[in-house]
C-alpha cells in the first residue's frame, strides 16, 4: 500500500535540503525547529528510509533523501500549479463562458456591461450566440451553453427563469404613416385592415386583445434584415419589442401599443439541477445587475 504524503512535510523537507539547516527552513517557514524536524521524521518513518544524515551541524542528504529531492520538488510544483489554477476559477479569474441570447439583448444590452466584465476579467473567454428565444432554450436544454439571456419561449420544467426587465410591444411603420400623425395612444382597433407583417415576436400578441390582427396577416418574415427592408418599402406595418427596434433608423417609428399593453419579459435562462463553473456564475451575476440598473433607468 503506497503511503499517504502530506504536502507540508515534504516542502518542508524541501526547504531543509535547500537551506542545509532545520534552524534555516524553520525561520523561512515562520515555524518552530522541533516542528521542521517532526514533520521529516514523520516522513522519514512513512516512506521507512532516512532521508537527512544522522548527527553533525550541516544537513547532509541520505542517497535516498538525494535522488528523492528533485521527486518531491516536482511534485510540489504540480501541486502548486494545480492550486493555482484552481484558485483563478473559484474567483472566477479564469475559465470558458458560452452564452445564448436574442439579438436585441445582444446588441442593445449587453455590449457595455461585458466590455466592462471582459476588461476586469482578462483570462476569461466568453462566447456568444445570438437566435430566436426558441432556439436560445434549445441551446440551453442541450447543454451547448452555460446560460441563455432572453425571454422564456414554453414553460419547461427543465429551465429556470429569472425575470430581470421588461420590454414593451409596439407598433413599427414608416415614420411617414398615417399612425404617426395619430393620439399618442395607440388601440389595436386602429391598426384592423391595415397590412400586416408578422415576426418571430409577433406571437406576444396570442393570448391579447390584438391577436385578431395576426389572423388577417397574409405576409411573415423572420429575418430582422428583411423586415426592416419590407417595412422602409412600405409594404406594412409589424410589431416587435422596444429592444428590437432600430432606434438609429429614421425612417422608421416605434408606437407603443397602449391597448393592450403587451411586454416581453427578459431574464436569466438556467438548467435547474446544474451548477454553473466560477466564471459563468461571476459573469451571469454581473450582467443581472448591469441589465436591472439599465431596466430601472
Amino acid at each position: 500500500m503506497l503511503p499517504e504524503l502530506k504536502i507540508t512535510q515534504l516542502r518542508y523537507f524541501v526547504l531543509v535540503a535547500e537551506l542545509k539547516s532545520f534552524h534555516a527552513a524553520a525561520r523561512q517557514a515562520c515555524r518552530t525547529q522541533p516542528a521542521i524536524s517532526l514533520a521529516v521524521r514523520e516522513l522519514e518513518q512513512k516512506l521507512d528510509q532516512a532521508l537527512v544524515e544522522k548527527g553533525g551541524g550541516r544537513v547532509e542528504l541520505t542517497p535516498f533523501g538525494e535522488h528523492c529531492l528533485p521527486l518531491f520538488r516536482s511534485l510540489l510544483e504540480h501541486h502548486d500549479r494545480i492550486a493555482r489554477e484552481a484558485t483563478l476559477l473559484a474567483r472566477h479569474e479564469i475559465g470558458q463562458v458560452s452564452i445564448a441570447t436574442v439579438p436585441s439583448v445582444a446588441s442593445r444590452l449587453l455590449p457595455a456591461p461585458l466590455a466592462r466584465f471582459v476588461a476586469e476579467h482578462p483570462n476569461v473567454q466568453v462566447s456568444i450566440q445570438d437566435g430566436t428565444a426558441e432556439s436560445v432554450q434549445q441551446l440551453l436544454a442541450q447543454g451547448l451553453v452555460d446560460f441563455g439571456i432572453s425571454s422564456l419561449w414554453t414553460l419547461d420544467e427543465q429551465i429556470a427563469f429569472a425575470p430581470i426587465i421588461n420590454d414593451q410591444v409596439g407598433v413599427v411603420c414608416r415614420a411617414d404613416h398615417p399612425l404617426v400623425q395619430a393620439e399618442a395612444t395607440l388601440h389595436w382597433s386602429q391598426l384592423q385592415g391595415l397590412p400586416m407583417i408578422r415576426n418571430g415576436t409577433s406571437r406576444l400578441l396570442e393570448g391579447t386583445d390584438a391577436e385578431s390582427l395576426l389572423a388577417h396577416s397574409r405576409l411573415f418574415v423572420s429575418n430582422m434584415i428583411s423586415l426592416i427592408a419590407m417595412l422602409e418599402e412600405g409594404v406594412g406595418i409589424s410589431t416587435l419589442p422596444y429592444l428590437a427596434f432600430p432606434q438609429e433608423n429614421e425612417r422608421l417609428a416605434f408606437l407603443p401599443l397602449a391597448e393592450p399593453k403587451v411586454e416581453r419579459h427578459i431574464g436569466m435562462l438556467t438548467r435547474k439541477g446544474r451548477s454553473l463553473s466560477p466564471a459563468a456564475q461571476g459573469l451571469m451575476m454581473f450582467l443581472q445587475g448591469q441589465m436591472h440598473l439599465a431596466g430601472t433607468r
